[in-house]
């Protein structure tokens, strides 16, 4: 994955953009539900593989790299048609995936499987010093995500409206994460979204009940980043987040690469939510 990706940035001049992490998410989803990896295998020697998740009616590829050695083979085609096996087994209704926007070749392959170009999502970050001389106070309150079961229906409710499926486990595997706080996002009595900001100052998965407060909680999560001790700050941001785009901008935040949502016909009006990150969604 690092070798495949750094190749491909590397080539539009962007240079290297990944290092080797812990595939913790990953790990999760092979006990969850193995039968999304599949592994292209020449004599013991990997040469490229595909990993997908499935929540609700929503499949969603979360990975899929061949090896720049080994690439125009044709192994990215057979690994899509693979993984698009486990699509078809969940009966998905809906199919989503993140890739880089300058990646050609791989747009082509996707909408030759129905999955089109949706929306560009932008990679912004910035100095956590620079950005908080520029924040005011928290327009809502934080109120820390424990896992209770009225807090866990609303997470489901708030995502159900945002991104169309509600996504138990994936929160259950974050509140896991000792490197990330979650929050729920409240106005007054009102819980109106969530936040997840890392330690690293990563903000999301955010999720809104309406777009017209993502802003607010956009703004809510920046501050609680800021208050952090990480020396950057940073976020996707779908490009019909339209307030957080603006904020992001005259908060002193860059776009540092560009991405594209492409999704099957009917999915993808992301206007009140930000993802994690391309493979966790």
């Amino acid at each position: 994955m690092v070798a495949a990706i750094n190749d491909l940035t590397e080539r539009h001049g962007f240079g290297p953009m990944a290092a080797a992490s812990p595939p913790n998410f990953q790990l999760f989803s092979l006990r969850d539900d193995p039968d999304g990896l599949w592994v292209a295998d020449d004599g013991g020697e990997i040469l490229g593989f595909a990993w997908s998740w499935v929540c609700g009616d929503l499949w969603f590829l979360a990975q899929l790299f061949v090896a720049p050695t080994h690439q125009g083979r044709g192994i990215g085609n057979e690994l899509i048609k693979r993984t698009l096996e486990h699509a078809e087994k969940s009966k998905a209704a809906h199919k989503a995936l993140i890739t880089f926007t300058f990646n050609r070749v791989s747009q082509g392959l996707y909408m030759r499987h129905g999955l089109f170009p949706k929306t560009p999502i932008y990679f912004f970050d910035g100095p956590r010093d620079g950005i908080k001389a520029r924040l005011t106070g928290p327009p809502l309150h934080g109120l820390a995500i424990d896992g209770s079961a009225s807090q866990m229906r609303a997470l489901a409710e708030i995502d159900s409206r945002a991104i169309g499926v509600a996504r138990e486990k994936h929160h259950r595997y974050l509140l896991d994460d000792p490197a990330t706080k979650g929050v729920m996002l409240r106005s007054g009595s009102d819980c109106v979204g969530y936040a997840y900001i890392g330690s690293n100052g990563h903000i999301g998965p955010l999720a809104v009940i309406q777009s017209e407060v993502l802003g607010d909680a956009f703004m809510t999560a920046l501050k609680t980043a800021g208050d952090g001790s990480s020396e950057k700050i940073s976020a996707f941001l779908p490009g019909t987040c339209d307030s957080a785009l603006s904020l992001a901008v005259n908060h002193g935040m860059r776009i540092t690469f560009p991405m594209l949502l492409m999704a099957s016909p009917g999915y993808g009006d992301w206007a009140h939510y930000l993802p994690r990150n391309p493979g966790f969604m």
